[in-house]
């Protein structure tokens, strides 16, 4: 059999026909049509791609055809179907310098006719139809049971409330930007929310308060993420199938459906992380007509959309990674294109700086702006932000306020540390532990403001009231020795040689004595930071250090955490080190002293550049520090891909509504076989290719969809989870969702791929086709089948546990770390 093919294949090559002139194209049946070779069905890829290499003039002719197709660019572009798309880039299409004989005449007895216009409309109207379809079944599935349960759940108690913050006009903290609580709150003002509900813990009920308006927006916003992810993937792989696959799995999946149906960020955020993502290779897919009006459209609403993923969440720096990223590599592609003149290069280098960097960062900060005109009232997150920042909130004590300017002796002040997010110097009647140094009253730093926050400073060696309308006024001045007794339990701020609760070679501080009455360690040397000895301590402005006089240390917050017995306040030690860090640098907020004039604050209010860099300090700091609440579930990020462990959001005993976040096991895990087959399979192909192995057209066209299209979907499920395991914050399952995005969309263009180069194999056409539409449809039916079976979780259950044969989870709990 070998040696006939190989006479064949020899009288093919003799019979090879002249090359055709350069100014002419391809021929109309090679245009936007699949490419068949001649196979044995009894001979092998290996054998095929063998025999290929004894035909030099057939292989010749190929590679020109090879040259002249447009294979799919760095992201978009590829197979509509089965075919091949023709080149369209600046030059216009060219013709190739030879074609076999063999390869034209089999190209033109295995092709169809060309595709008539009605056709072509046909399968327009299809594509929408199918989209049409894709859309429904994301929004039906999504608003099914939305207002159920009709308590909060998990994290609805934080995001609720902040919405409620906005109706009010309250000022608050969180360690997120503004933008997806903003969009709450305006969704719940819009549908008659009127902010009185207190979102006080998971499981209270709503009652007659409107909490719809709110749930479905983000269910909305979560019910496009699967047209997008269908779009995005027909843009990558021009495949129909793949798309499909893409957004059955996470219109099934459970877990994707959970997070779309609640008060949270998740889903707001994933709508900009799809959204920048889909805009970006539609922008990539006009490559071919630069500074056209689509062009410029899909350009500017990426950068509308990177604005939007980074004004919810920090975690969309990572969205905004991938797009420079595939800017920058388009920019070098261009850089290398001769043909390109340096105006032109410097004219596409300034759209994408005004499009990608300046709107985005005009947008963010028009975020802010809005933010902080909204929010003009005194609330719960005023003690994270300095004593100027205070000043600029409605009902804050240092707003439009009128305090003595200088510190005088009988003062009752309060002392704020300069460090963002540590608060206030603070005192309560509680003592520190047994085995904690020495048992004495806890002194800590408290965020919130309080009456326990309040102290009076008096000289060291005297107790008389300097109060007394019979003493003169005597002003505190750099380098005095001071006290400084606490107002509700009377003892002074102590220090002394026992170590510190949780910072080893730091001192203990306490409140200790009685009445004020102490012992020579209750004295401290107050000292204004670059000032000379003996000038007056202004409030507010004077950054002051205090200095215990016999141990010589230095009054600070290590700004860690204290245990329960010290109400998870932060601790406060008295550190030898006397190196000046704004830990140890305080300044007087509170001044209160009837004996002397008061100055008004309005000239300490900040600029708003000074407030916006102020909020990201604070939020940057206050993410690091966020710690587990009782009984939750923290995970870590190897646990997210396997599926390993869910989220209860409502219901522990089987009396009680229960929904728990997990993901669909047969989507997470067959998303998971996906990465390892695309990395094993890529790197064949990469190395194949890169060694010059002759592909059939087809075999390459796919195998550039995968290398291409999956690869810009691998590197953003990459780019959006290892990030996880270099952070030190607190880290839950919810953080993974939107890397699982793009593994569900890599699973659709990587088992689209493998069916058709399955179906490449088989010799009958008709076959072929079936093979593929019988895979795709058996992928399909067991997503569907998957949901079906594990619904309840994120729709809610009520009854027995799933260790009872009569709940509706018997038998599904298939690893033991399943909690439901």
């Amino acid at each position: 059999m070998l040696c006939a093919t190989g006479r064949l294949l020899a009288a093919r090559a003799a019979t090879a026909l002249p090359a055709q002139p350069r100014g002419r194209g391809l021929a109309p049946c090679c245009r936007r049509r699949e490419l068949h070779f001649p196979r044995n069905p009894e001979k092998s890829l290996g054998n095929f791609l063998a025999g290929q290499l004894a035909r030099p003039s057939a292989l010749a002719g190929r590679r020109a055809i090879l040259r002249r197709v447009r294979m799919p660019p760095a992201v978009g572009g590829g197979l509509a179907g089965s075919e091949l798309r023709p080149r369209r880039g600046r030059c216009g299409s060219q013709a190739p310098r030879a074609v076999g004989a063999d390869a034209a005449a089999e190209t033109t007895a295995r092709s169809p006719k060309r595709p008539v216009p009605g056709s072509r409309r046909f399968e327009a109207v299809g594509q929408w139809a199918l989209l049409a379809l894709v859309t429904l079944m994301s929004f039906a599935t999504r608003f099914h049971r939305l207002d159920q349960p009709p308590h909060i759940c998990w994290d609805e108690t934080h995001f609720g409330k902040m919405g409620s913050y906005y109706i009010n006009r309250t000022f608050f903290f969180d360690v997120h930007p503004p933008l997806g609580k903003m969009l709450i709150g305006l969704a719940g003002y819009l549908s008659g929310y009127d902010g009185t509900f207190l979102f006080q813990k998971p499981g209270d009920k709503y009652e007659h308060h409107s909490y719809m308006g709110m749930r479905g927006f983000c269910a909305f916003l979560g019910s496009l993420l699967i047209p997008f992810a269908y779009l995005t993937v027909l843009e990558l792989s021009r495949s129909l199938p793949a798309a499909l696959l893409a957004a059955a799995l996470l219109t099934f999946d459970t877990g994707c459906l959970t997070l779309s149906q609640y008060i949270l960020l998740d889903p707001i955020l994933m709508f900009f992380i799809m959204a920048a993502m889909l805009s970006m290779v539609k922008y990539n897919s006009c490559a071919s007509r630069p500074f056209s009006a689509p062009w410029w459209f899909w350009l500017s609403l990426t950068g509308v959309n990177l604005a939007g993923a980074l004004g919810v969440k920090f975690v969309g720096l990572f969205i905004i990674l991938q797009v420079g990223w595939n800017t920058l590599s388009d920019l070098w592609h261009l850089f290398g294109d001769l043909s390109v003149s340096m105006v032109t290069m410097g004219k596409h280098l300034t759209a994408r700086i005004l499009c990608l960097i300046v709107l985005p960062l005009a947008l963010y900060t028009a975020t802010y702006a809005v933010h902080f005109m909204v929010l003009n009232k005194s609330g719960p997150g005023d003690g994270f932000f300095s004593s100027a920042f205070q000043a600029r909130l409605a009902g804050n004590t240092l707003h439009n306020a009128s305090i003595p300017e200088h510190l005088a002796y009988g003062s009752v002040i309060t002392v704020k540390n300069l460090r963002m997010a540590i608060g206030y110097l603070h005192s309560h009647r509680h003592l520190y532990p047994e085995g904690i140094g020495a048992r004495q009253q806890q002194v800590t730093t408290y965020l919130h403001k309080d009456y326990n926050n309040l102290w009076i400073i008096k000289k060291h060696n005297t107790n008389s009231d300097p109060l007394d309308p019979s003493l003169p006024v005597e002003f505190v001045r750099h380098g005095d020795i001071i006290r400084l007794e606490h107002k509700e339990t009377s003892r002074n701020l102590h220090s002394h040689y026992h170590e510190a609760p949780l910072t080893r070679k730091h001192y203990q501080v306490t409140g200790y004595g009685i009445n004020g009455t102490g012992d020579s360690n209750d004295f401290w040397r107050i000292e204004v930071v670059n000032r000379k000895f003996g000038n007056r301590i202004k409030v507010l402005r004077s950054r002051i250090r205090l200095i215990h006089l016999v141990t010589g240390c230095v009054l600070g917050s290590s700004g860690k955490v204290l245990p329960k017995w010290g109400w998870e306040q932060l601790e406060v030690t008295c550190t030898p080190y006397l190196k000046e860090t704004l830990s140890s640098v305080w300044n007087v907020e509170d001044h209160i002293n009837p004996k002397l004039p008061n100055i008004s604050l309005d000239v300490l209010q900040p600029s708003f550049p000074e407030i916006m860099l102020e909020s990201h300090m604070v939020m940057i700091r206050g993410n690091n520090g966020l710690k587990p609440k009782e009984n939750e579930f923290t995970s870590k990020p190897w646990h997210w891909p396997i599926n390993y462990q869910g989220l209860r959001f409502s219901g522990i005993n089987d009396t009680d509504f229960r929904v728990y976040l997990l993901g669909n096991p047969v989507v997470w895990w067959l998303n998971l076989l996906s990465i390892a087959l695309y990395l094993l399979l890529g790197s064949i192909i990469a190395v194949a290719m890169q060694r010059g192995a002759q592909l059939p057209a087809q075999v390459e066209g796919l195998s550039q969809v995968l290398l291409r299209g999956g690869g810009q979907l691998l590197f953003g499920w990459m780019i959006h989870y290892f990030p996880f395991f270099l952070m030190g914050r607190i880290l839950y399952f919810h953080h993974y969702f939107p890397a699982m995005l793009f593994s569900c969309m890599l699973t659709g263009v990587l088992w689209d791929t493998l069916l058709r180069l399955c179906a490449w194999s088989l010799s009958s056409f008709a076959l072929a086709r079936a093979v593929h539409a019988l895979g795709i449809l058996s992928l399909l039916l067991g997503i569907v089948y998957s949901f079906y079976l594990f619904h309840p979780l994120a729709y809610g259950m009520v009854g027995p546990l799933a260790e009872d044969p009569r709940s509706p989870m018997a038998g599904l709990r298939w690893l033991e770390s399943w909690d439901f």
